[in-house]
């Protein structure tokens, strides 16, 4: 299968229309062209938890830091659905999709399974699956340049990944890899070499083990523009956080929700710890503390 195909029916899932419902409103806040899902919600088909979106927006490309952050909660049906939504241009998604910025989290989430659960016209679904298929590509030429010179298309994968997280600044458990690849074993399955087709890299197989043909020229080349990469994701990741700090819109009521589930504790959520989560901790943390230590 080409990976147009596989991505065109990946996009193309069935989802809970409770999820589809609440795309549609964040789309309709935003004027977003499309609205992507993804995540263990999408993996699960649960409701629990946060559901994660991409609302993808009209507009030149942004300068700076994107995406911006926000949390939302819905009263659907007498149940209350909660989502972390990511909002950035069209224009800049497909750009990093590409590998054309120094950012590393856009081709290397996407790769992994999205649907496509809301979109303007055929015309921006059609732009998403392709900005989709370029993060495919970009991780599957990465993939070959840091993976072995011959292998399982899961040691490829599993390679991209490990790169990845070492880049960014995330706290991963030792073989987080491996779960995402086991989790997600029907995705993964020929798309590697359905990407190095796409992308004219050529490669041999026999039966599951795959031989990638890079040139030495071609391999420099990739991996010349992988280490910038890698020496600027974590001061990218950094900046993304302090940036965060200050614009993530409903941070005060998603820490809060965040602390009722992991301890049990509900805390009120004031007009001022809402305007000021990270100001307001010490005293969410000073209630915990003291709570867990009420007989």
């Amino acid at each position: 299968m080409s990976l147009q195909s596989r991505v065109g029916a990946a996009l193309s899932r069935t989802v809970d229309p409770a999820v589809t419902g609440f795309a549609a409103r964040l789309a309709g806040e935003s004027e977003a062209l499309a609205v992507l899902f993804y995540g263990s919600n999408l993996r699960t088909g649960l409701r629990e938890g946060v559901i994660d979106f991409y609302v993808l927006t009209a507009g030149e490309p942004e300068r700076g830091l994107w995406p911006r952050v926000s949390y939302r909660e819905w009263d659907h049906e007498g149940e209350t659905l909660r989502a972390k939504i990511a909002t950035m241009t069209l224009a800049k998604f497909a750009e990093a999709a590409s590998g054309e910025t120094i950012d590393t989290t856009i081709w290397a989430r996407f790769v992994q399974p999205s649907a496509l659960v809301w979109s303007r016209d055929e015309e921006q679904r059609t732009a998403v699956q392709q900005a989709i298929e370029a993060a495919a590509i970009t991780a599957a030429r990465l993939a070959v340049a840091v993976g072995p010179p011959q292998g399982e298309e899961a040691d490829y994968w599993r390679a991209l990944f490990r790169a990845t997280y070492r880049a960014e600044l995330r706290v991963e458990k030792p073989g987080r890899e491996d779960s995402i690849l086991t989790l997600n074993a029907e995705h993964f399955a020929g798309l590697l070499p359905a990407a190095l087709e796409a992308a004219n890299v050529p490669f041999a197989q026999q039966a599951q083990r795959l031989t990638p043909q890079l040139d030495e020229a071609q391999r420099r080349d990739i991996l010349r523009w992988w280490r910038k990469r890698r020496r600027l994701g974590k001061a990218l990741n950094i900046a993304r956080l302090v940036r965060a700090t200050r614009t993530f819109d409903g941070a005060g009521r998603y820490a809060a929700w965040k602390v009722e589930r992991h301890t049990g504790v509900k805390v009120e959520v004031t007009p001022w710890r809402e305007k000021h989560p990270i100001l307001s901790a010490p005293a969410v943390l000073w209630k915990v503390w003291r709570a867990k230590r009420q007989p």
